[in-house]
């Protein structure tokens, strides 16, 4: 097993795992989404704390719900982004 270089002072979000948790009652297609969705997460985040460290204050907030007609919906975000100071 090799040694795995952890950057201490970023949080860690555990979307990835989280995702796999949930998962795993679901079919192949929803398995399939969901790890899709998990790598879009995770990427999400990676920018957000870029977006924090270059001097903004980021807020994701729910613009709308997306429903699919037949009971399962999922919220849309945007962000809301603050410059402060510098």
């Amino acid at each position: 097993m090799s040694a795995v270089a952890i950057d201490e002072s970023r949080p860690r979000t555990r979307v990835k795992e989280r995702a796999e948790e949930q998962s795993s009652s679901m079919d192949e297609a929803q398995q399939a989404a969901i790890r899709m969705l998990a790598n879009d997460l995770h990427r999400l985040n990676q920018s957000v704390m870029k977006a924090v460290e270059a001097g903004v204050s980021v807020e994701l907030v729910r613009s709308a719900r997306h429903h699919s007609g037949n009971g399962n919906w999922g919220d849309l975000l945007i962000p809301v982004v603050v410059k402060t100071g510098g």
